[in-house]
């Protein structure tokens, strides 16, 4: 029996701690190449070489292909590389193909499959000649680049041969299951519908969207009062889908008829009469939007004395590209997310710190939901367009 089989409840990964630690490790990027060179995954001819939107789900320590139809489906006991690459540049002779990996993680994810995650992340970058721009996606607080790239985002529970509840094809009809369904379209990503698998109860309901119940033999729609048209036109895509797939009926009501009390009844309300939805926000808080007005914060990570030193070099509204320096690595924090910029000429050991030090940073923002905040990493030369949208010329 392999190592890895016969575990029922493997350990869940605690998202506080540093779930990325083999990134910038000390393993030799000559042997991460070699590795990533063995890696089927990257191997099938158009990683690196073809624009668009990749996914896989690391599955008993391996990468696996995730199917294009469930391209924006998520489970929050899983991890995921995402890869997403495009081409930059005003003609077809000035033209360059770039690439963003985002590592996602599950609330629920073990710590194996988080690290596996990780490393593979790393190796991916390798893959790509180490120009890709690097993201740590959280189940509960994706960043704008991340929620831009699905129109659709669908996080389920359950995950892949863990101790957790599976939600697979064939054991749904099982399951009583709640979806949250509202709608994103705040700062300038592009607009996003979020379908979110709720606690099934009658207490995860709220008057400003829309849920659909599915218990095996029928599937309800539940709109709230305060929803709106464009939150009901999604859902009845949703729930379009659902039947298509499993061939039951729908029935669909809202929140003002009095029918609706069936759905409160089957979600466990003794008195639906009387209860009460009030606005409430989803486990994932998927980007509160903030002021604009945040004030930007750029430290440097330098090893030119002898030592690493990591210090502030400005604190203000604005941070400009002469601010940075191709020998050191820079963290910018612009207030929603933070950035570290890598020198083409930062040492070896600068390279290798740059996680540690951002989420040792993060951690010191306090706060109890300061480890959420968006970390990315960004090699010098290859700059996305979000990053330049945070420093001045």
């Amino acid at each position: 029996m392999a190592p890895n089989h016969g575990l029922v409840h493997p350990k869940q990964y605690d998202i506080k701690d540093s779930n990325v630690e083999l990134i910038g490790s000390d393993l030799d990027h000559s042997l991460k190449y070699k590795s990533a060179l063995e890696e089927p995954a990257w191997n099938n001819g158009a990683i690196g070489t073809s624009s668009g939107l990749f996914i896989w789900r690391i599955e008993s320590f391996e990468v696996v292909e995730w199917p294009s139809e469930k391209h924006g489906q998520f489970h929050t006991g899983d991890s995921y590389i995402v890869l997403h690459s495009f081409k930059v540049g005003d003609s077809e002779d000035n033209e360059k193909l770039v690439h963003d990996i985002f590592f996602w993680l599950g609330s629920e994810t073990t710590q194996d499959e988080a690290g596996t995650a990780a490393y593979k992340t790393v190796e991916l970058d390798e893959f790509l000649k180490g120009v890709a721009t690097q993201h740590r996606e959280l189940e509960q607080e994706p960043s704008e680049e991340f929620l831009a790239l699905f129109p659709r985002l669908t996080i389920l529970s359950g995950g892949v041969r863990s101790g957790f509840r599976h939600v697979e094809e064939e054991e749904a009809k099982d399951i009583l299951t709640l979806l949250r369904i509202f709608k994103l379209a705040s700062g300038e990503r592009k607009s996003t519908t979020v379908v979110h698998e709720v606690e099934p109860s009658y207490k995860s309901l709220d008057s400003d969207d829309v849920f659909v119940l599915d218990t095996g033999s029928k599937i309800w729609v539940w709109q709230g009062k305060n929803c709106s048209p464009m939150e009901k036109a999604k859902a009845a895509q949703v729930f379009h889908d659902m039947t298509l797939a499993k061939h039951i009926d729908v029935e669909v009501l809202s929140e003002s008829e009095p029918r609706s009390r069936r759905i409160v009844e089957l979600l466990g309300c003794e008195d639906p009469d009387h209860a009460e939805f009030k606005a409430k926000r989803p486990v994932a808080t998927y980007g509160a939007e903030k002021t604009g007005d945040e004030s930007k914060k750029l430290f440097r990570l330098s090893d030119a004395s002898g030592e690493l030193a990591f210090e502030k070099v400005r604190d203000g509204k604005s941070v400009s590209t002469s601010d940075l320096d191709g020998s050191d690595v820079f963290l910018l924090d612009t207030g929603r997310a933070i950035w570290v910029w890598e020198g083409l000429q930062a040492s070896k050991a600068e390279k290798a710190m740059w996680l540690k030090v951002a989420q040792a940073y993060v951690r010191n923002l306090g706060g109890d939901d300061a480890y959420l905040e968006p970390i990315a990493k960004v090699v010098q030369g290859n700059e996305p367009k979000s990053f330049m949208r945070e420093v001045t010329a």
